[in-house]
């Protein structure tokens, strides 16, 4: 059920957008104009996800008001389970990105897959929200080599990991997302094994793992796309011929991932657990640690900018954005004045700055609140997001292993939802059988519709079911079923 919520004007000056979820714009000396959205922690259907431009790492870029909607409605992983449906109330841009490809700088992590390796001993790797609810800044970040662990579940053995959607090397094994597309290079030279996956890549350290089972193993090659619950296990040199030893189709496989927080300079241990963080993007300047300001030298944190920040204490999460290069209006904050902010007028504990400048932008329930200091928005790479969280809802009005019949054309899904990739285009009277894929997913209701996976004699995806009717399955309508891919 939806949080309800039309905006409520308190007398503390915060309106609420849906129970637990307020905004409120400060109208501050300098000029500065500032807009902030708090999310109260203890609400149990209150979350915060990070958003992908274009649904894909690497795919381009794209403004916050067009990523936020795109996930409202969706379904999310809240929870470690596919099933549930988001709520998106309020979304600021992200990280810091290259403006050539819109690859993020910084790892990502997004509804609890682990999406982009954050790069080993690199500095600071941004704020993180997990399954427990718990909210931290990461620091410089160690993957041990012996901590990333593939487990083949038929015999015991393990084979290390060595990365998550990052370049292959040569004699190496990593692991491909969905989120990250299917880089060309990696078909060549090399053993892949699709695998389904049970939930999302979460960063679960040894003993516990993520299990998938194994659909398929290419030699040289790529599928031509991944569906939403599946990954690729990606080897070659010595690592391709473990894997060619161990595998095989209908086995099942564990994966282990942990990360080491090595605190700010790169060779203390911190007591800082990623186990299970559902989102994550990376940041810059870490301008407020457990109450106390932190100085800079940097001219890009001495200079006043349009800022975007996260900060939180334990009670609530805060996106801030402030306006900037605007005399009169708003001139923006250098990283002092920003934390100072954060720190004694929302009463933050610890703060972090995201990507400023022309990219800051605040949407709040469909309309963008701030004023983007290039005129118009800019499309960015990534952005987070507060989402109310909204229960499974599921069809019942078809069964696992029922044959049912496209009543008109429509597309074949990667994933139940329209924000999914269409991999092929059905034709009407296409005869299929539903596939049983969970208790939570069967008929779950995404972006308005109800979805099912149904399997055709070539290919498997989801299908809204308004297009959809039970098929006599004595007298199968004599229609081929392979149709090219299409890209929407």
């Amino acid at each position: 059920m939806a949080l309800a919520g039309s905006p409520v004007r308190a007398q503390d000056g915060w309106r609420t957008l849906v129970d637990g979820i307020a905004y409120r714009e400060f109208f501050l000396s300098g000029p500065n104009r500032a807009y902030v959205a708090r999310l109260d922690r203890s609400h149990p259907e209150l979350i915060i996800d990070s958003g992908i431009a274009l649904g894909e790492l690497g795919a381009g870029k794209e403004t916050v008001s067009a990523m936020a909607p795109r996930y409202d409605q969706a379904i999310n992983a809240w929870g470690g389970m596919w099933g549930n449906r988001n709520q998106v109330v309020v979304a600021i841009n992200g990280s810091f990105y290259d403006t050539s490809t819109g690859v993020p700088e910084s790892g990502v992590v997004h509804s609890g897959s682990y999406t982009k390796w954050y790069g080993s001993l690199r500095g600071g790797s941004g704020f993180a929200w997990t399954l427990d609810r718990q909210a931290f800044i990461g620091q410089c970040v160690y993957h041990r080599p012996e901590k990333q662990v593939l487990t083949y579940l038929a015999n015991g053995t393990t084979q290390p990991i060595n990365g998550v959607d990052v370049e292959g090397e040569g004699d190496d094994l990593i692991v491909i997302t969905p989120d990250s597309g299917l880089p060309a290079a990696v078909g060549s030279g090399r053993l892949n094994m699709l695998v389904e996956m049970e939930r999302p890549l979460l960063i679960l350290p040894l003993p516990a793992m993520t299990r998938g089972t194994i659909r398929e193993l290419r030699a040289d090659a790529l599928p031509a796309a991944l569906s939403f619950d599946h990954l690729i296990v990606s080897a070659s040199g010595s690592a391709r011929t473990q894997l060619e030893h161990n595998a095989h189709p209908g086995d099942r496989i564990g994966i282990s991932l942990e990360i080491t927080d090595l605190g700010p300079d790169c060779n203390t241990w911190e007591n800082r657990d990623w186990t299970k963080t559902y989102a994550g993007v990376g940041g810059s300047f870490d301008f407020l640690l457990d109450g106390a300001l932190q100085s800079f030298d940097d001219l890009g944190a001495t200079t006043r900018h349009p800022r975007t920040a996260v900060c939180f204490n334990d009670d609530w999460i805060y996106f801030v954005v402030v306006d900037g290069r605007d005399p009169g209006r708003s001139v923006g904050m250098t990283i002092e004045e920003l934390g100072l902010f954060c720190r004694d007028t929302l009463g933050a504990a610890w703060g972090i700055n995201q990507d400023g400048g022309g990219s800051s932008t605040m949407w709040v329930q469909g309309s963008v609140r701030n004023v983007p200091s290039d005129g118009t928005e800019r499309q960015v790479a990534n952005g987070l997001m507060m989402i109310a969280v909204e229960p499974p809802n599921n069809s019942t009005l078809f069964r696992p292993s029922q044959a049912v019949v496209t009543v008109e054309g429509t597309p074949l899904r990667l994933g139940p939802g329209d924000n999914y990739e269409a991999a092929a285009w059905l034709p009407p009277g296409i005869v299929g059988e539903v596939v049983a894929h969970s208790d939570l997913t069967d008929g779950v209701l995404a972006r308005g519709a109800h979805w099912w996976k149904v399997a055709y004699s070539q290919s498997a995806g989801w299908v809204n079911e308004a297009f959809l009717a039970p098929a006599d399955s004595s007298a199968p309508i004599p229609v081929p079923d392979i149709w090219p891919p299409i890209r929407e």
